[in-house]
């Protein structure tokens, strides 16, 4: 079992930075696949960056060269820097950690936090 928690979220002006990080209770090494995704009111929930046990990151065209995510998987730990905000990025941001073995899945979420892009 895992349990991830969330934090960096605010308020921030267009144009500015924030700093996710996402803390993990168990060990993610051994898991392929960690998030970040998020969700507007009305909208979906989205992927927005992720990143392999290995440190492959990929990300949604909406924020290539603004975000980076990265992973240290001795702290357990995920963040996601994000540069150059946009009022649309305006959302809660969810971590979220997968692993597929065969047929069986494991995926764990966090509570969220908020970020909100305003001037």
């Amino acid at each position: 079992q895992v349990q991830l928690v969330e934090s960096g979220g605010g308020l921030v002006r267009p144009g500015g930075s924030l700093r996710l990080s996402c803390a993990a209770s168990g060990s993610i090494s051994s898991m392929y696949v960690m998030g970040w995704y998020r969700q507007s009111p009305g909208n979906q929930r989205e992927l927005v960056a992720r990143i392999t046990s290995g440190g492959s990151p990929g990300y949604v065209d909406s924020v290539k060269c603004r975000f980076t995510i990265s992973r240290d998987n001795a702290k357990n730990t995920v963040n996601l820097q994000m540069n150059s905000l946009k009022p649309e990025d305006t959302a809660v941001y969810y971590c979220n950690a997968k692993r597929t073995i065969g047929t069986i899945v494991n995926d764990y979420w966090g509570q969220g936090t908020q970020v909100t892009v305003s001037s």
